[in-house]
Order: C-alpha cells, then structure tokens, then sequence
C-alpha cells in the first residue's frame, strides 16, 4: 500500500468544492455518508453518479465532466475497474487532486491501473484510507483506524497535521460545552 502524508491530506482538504464519484441515494451508500460528513464539515459537496440528480439536497451530475463549475478535488468511491475512466475525467476536468477511497478490506478504488492514469495525467492521488479519518475532530472508529494505520506506518503524521487536530480539536470542545454563547458575553442570568 502506498504511504499517505498527512500534509497531502491537508493540502486536498484545504479546498473547497469536492466531488464525491459514486454517492447514491442508497441509506447504506458510505459515498453518501461521506457526502454527508464533507457538508457538515463546511465543504460544498458535489455527488456524482449517473442515475443521482438530488442527493441530499444537492444537485449531482452524472460524470465529473458534466459539473459546470470547477472542482478542487475528487473523492472516488467506486470499484478498481471503473476508476480509470474517472480519472480521464477528472483530467478533463482539470481536477489535479484526488483521494482514492479504501475503506476496511477489500481494495476499494485503488488499483496499479488507476495509480498509472493519475501518474500519467499529473493527477496527486491520495492512495487508499478514508477521508472521514482526517476530518477534525475524529471520532470513534475512524480515530481508531486512522491511530492503528499510523502504528502500521501507512499514514504519516506530521507537524501540521498535529496542530491542525489539536486546534480543532479545541474548537469543538469549546463549541461542544457552549455551542451558543449569547452575543453580549453575559451569561443567561445576564451577569
């Protein structure tokens, strides 16, 4: 398995419009709840997939060639045999960055086929791993899987990631003991 960096995690984070290729309207789909977990996180979320034109309250195009504004990034969350085409047209595209889903077991989207189209369009792939990982504050079982990948040495923690998770980190705490401080500072007593 290819070696992740957290600092190519917060590059392809740091952007704002991402598409996620293969959510679907289905309740068990992972590509909605990533869908789901990017929007609640603040990203503007495009779902594609050919037969999904609503998810969520989001409008989604059948390929990413079809999406009428430019795209930061491109999660792709399909099978390995399909994830070529994708890549030829997140090329199209102009999209230079994408997270090639993995989840636990099975190979996910990443394959030597879809890690050659990216190397030959110039295309930064974030290889394997689940983005729900990295979106701060991690919880649960992503904090346990992304922790065990760390020990293993498939994802490399670096200094800014480490600053980037105990900031926030501490927002949310802070967010989670007062999530609606009154505007004038005064406590609900009014003093």
């Amino acid at each position: 398995m290819t070696r992740i960096t957290e600092d190519a995690v917060l590059t392809f984070l740091a952007g704002h419009r991402i598409a996620v290729v293969g959510a679907s309207t289905s309740k068990d789909s992972f590509g909605r709840t990533v869908c789901r977990a990017l929007a609640d996180h603040g990203y503007d979320v495009v779902p594609v997939h050919p037969r999904v034109a609503l998810l969520d309250g989001r409008r989604g195009y059948p390929s990413l060639t079809d999406i009428p504004a430019p795209v930061d990034s491109v999660i792709v969350m399909v099978p390995p045999d399909a994830v070529p085409a994708v890549i030829e047209d997140a090329a199209a595209a102009g999209i230079h960055q994408v997270w090639l889903f993995k989840g636990v077991g099975g190979a996910g989207s990443v394959s030597d086929e879809a890690l050659a189209a990216c190397e030959r369009h110039r295309i930064e792939p974030i290889a394997g791993a689940c983005p729900l990982m990295f979106l701060e504050p991690v919880r649960g079982v992503h904090r346990f899987h992304r922790r065990i990948r760390r020990m293993k040495g498939d994802v490399v923690r670096t200094h800014a990631m480490r600053e980037s998770e105990l900031a926030l980190t501490a927002r949310a705490d802070r967010d989670r003991q007062d999530p609606d401080p009154p505007a004038d500072g005064l406590g609900a007593d009014g003093g």
